[in-house]
Order: C-alpha cells, then sequence, then structure tokens
C-alpha cells in the first residue's frame, strides 16, 4: 500500500513529518500543496483533511494531520524497532515531551517572528519576539547538554521536529553561535538523518530566502 504524503516544502513542520519518514525508512509518495498558492483550500484535499493544513498523511482510509503526529504514527506502524520512538513508558515520555516542547514553545516563537513578516507586511523583527525565540533555543541547548541527540545518545523522532524547527530560522539567518550544543546537534542530524539535504534543507533555504527578501537591512 502507498503511503501519500501532502507536504510543502518551505514548511517546518511538514518538513519534520518527512524527516521523520526518512528516518523510519518508509516510502511516501509525495504531493505537494503550495500553501502561497492556496492550494490547502481545494475541495479535493479539504475532503481528505478538513483542517486543510500540511502536512497530512494518508494511509489507506486514514488520514493524519499535525507533524508530530505523522511522525509517532510512522515510527510506530512502520518503525524497524523502536528505537525512534521507544515503547519504554519513561523513555517514549522523554520523546514526547521534545516533541512537545517543540509544537508548543520552539516553533510557535519560531512563527511569531516569520509570520508577520511573510505575510503582514512587517520588515522587521521586534524585542518582543527575539526574545522569547532566545530563550527557547537556550532551553534545547540545556536538554543537548552532554548529549549527541535531544533524548540522549540516539536518534528519535524528536530530533526530526526539531532539527526542521531550528534549520529553519537559522535558514533565515539566525545566529546559533550562542548555542554550541545546538550548532554541533544541527550537524550531527545532517548526517543521521537519512536524505536530510534533500528533505529538508532545500526547503528551508527556500524559506529563509523569502523572509530575508521581505526585512529590511540589518535586521538579523
Amino acid at each position: 500500500m502507498v503511503l501519500t504524503l501532502y507536504h510543502f516544502p518551505p514548511s517546518g513542520p511538514s518538513r519534520g513529518a518527512l524527516l521523520a519518514a526518512k528516518a523510519v525508512g518508509v516510502d511516501v509518495d509525495v504531493q505537494i500543496i503550495n500553501l502561497f498558492k492556496k492550494e490547502q483550500l481545494k475541495e479535493d484535499f479539504i475532503k481528505i483533511n478538513p483542517q486543510h493544513t500540511v502536512p497530512t498523511l494518508v494511509d489507506g482510509d486514514v488520514s493524519i494531520w499535525d507533524s508530530h503526529s505523522i511522525a509517532t504514527y510512522l515510527a510506530t506502524a512502520y518503525g524497524k524497532d523502536d528505537s525512534l520512538y521507544p515503547k519504554d513508558p519513561k523513555q517514549r515520555a522523554l520523546v514526547d515531551q521534545r516533541l512537545f516542547f517543540d509544537c508548543g514553545t520552539l516553533y510557535p516563537r519560531i512563527r511569531a517572528i516569520c509570520f508577520p513578516v511573510l505575510f503582514l507586511g512587517e520588515d522587521q523583527i521586534f524585542d518582543e519576539h527575539k526574545t522569547p525565540l532566545e530563550e527557547a533555543l537556550g532551553f534545547l541547548d540545556v536538554f543537548l547538554e552532554g548529549n549527541d541527540f535531544v533524548t540522549g545518545n540516539k536518534l528519535t523522532i524528536a530530533d526530526c521536529s526539531l532539527a526542521a524547527s531550528v534549520s529553519t530560522i537559522a535558514a533565515v539567518g539566525w545566529d546559533l553561535s550562542p548555542y554550541s550544543n545546538v550548532a554541533a546537534w544541527i550537524a550531527r542530524c545532517s548526517l543521521a538523518i537519512p536524505g536530510y539535504a534533500e528533505a529538508n534543507q532545500a526547503g528551508a533555504d527556500e524559506f529563509g530566502k523569502l523572509v530575508r527578501s521581505k526585512l529590511a537591512p540589518g535586521q538579523l
């Protein structure tokens, strides 16, 4: 059975789901939904996902959206073992916490910076948005202290989601050098996740270029 992933490469969460598929080793048929052209509002896509968001995964008669839910589903249903999403309750809880940190803390703070620039005509980044993002990156740097990956020394789906988010803001031009653990970890993920450059970095670069093109000089 063919799995279909409705995907938009500039979207960090969408790339997080694709990275999870790559890490799991499951083939997905990637169908592009261009959010800038509002293709997510087409009737046939709304039938698949009434919330009309990407990424959306279709596996037979099941449709799943939210990148983190897609990642946990793929790892559970198709993982060769449980290393990417452990069955042990304590280990799984840590992976879940990092996933929730991404969707509840880190990515919303990235979005707060990028959305006004892309869609509301802003050409600068205000300190009220910079400071929360710096705080979130600082938290992530602490999580990584003494660890190769965000939950320890093994890659998990949490790394896929967080790497997609961090690479997004890095491509915009954000300075990661104050967060040495984060910078080293991103480099590690780029080698550890199969197909990272194509599945993630290309889309991040496209997104970053677009945001930078709309910013006034000297904003980053």
